[in-house]
């Protein structure tokens, strides 16, 4: 029997293999990660986070959006990363994001959209991707709670607050 899944990462950047929630694990100790995690092409990763409880993270990639849903289930929480560095793929991660929001399954599971790599140079700022997606109205029409964070898997930068979000949203008995 496997583990119970407390959140899930969901990522839609098709081109990059999965990991990113191996590196948010050093947000526990909000330090970046001292190496390079390798990247699997399909698949899941669970990590597992303790803090204060033990968390436990499914991250599934964008190229897996097809059967996100079976994950559905047990799901508690949702974290929905989008490359900050690639605006190109701003129109699909809006509509996949819509369609997580739209999910039955998913109408009371409180929500964190990380727009990641943001240490990278862009000919858009984040707050134009924002903007650009109308993030504002997509908040105040959903009937989840959503958080917004940008971070840097890469650096640290922002970890310390996803962990916070685990921890308070863990916390609150969902």
């Amino acid at each position: 029997m496997g583990r119970a899944t407390w959140a899930i990462l969901l990522r839609r950047d098709p081109r990059k293999g999965e990991g990113q929630s191996q590196k948010h694990r050093s947000a526990a100790s909000c330090t970046p990660p001292t190496e390079d995690v390798p990247a699997t092409k399909v698949g899941t990763n669970l990590t597992d986070i303790v803090a204060h409880r033990k968390i436990t993270i499914r991250e599934l990639g964008g190229c897996m959006g097809p059967i996100w849903s079976s994950y559905y289930g047990d799901c508690r929480a949702l974290l929905f990363m989008v490359d900050a560095s690639n605006p190109t793929q701003l129109s699909a991660s809006c509509a996949q994001l819509l369609g997580l929001l739209s999910a039955e399954p998913l109408a009371d599971a409180p929500v964190l959209i990380l727009f990641n790599k943001t240490d990278l140079s862009c000919y858009m700022t984040v707050e134009e991707m924002k903007s650009l997606i109308r993030l504002p109205d997509i908040i105040a029409c959903a009937t989840q709670t959503i958080t917004v964070a940008d971070v840097s898997a890469r650096t640290g930068t922002g970890l310390a607050a996803v962990l916070q979000w685990l921890q308070d949203t863990h916390g609150a008995g969902r």
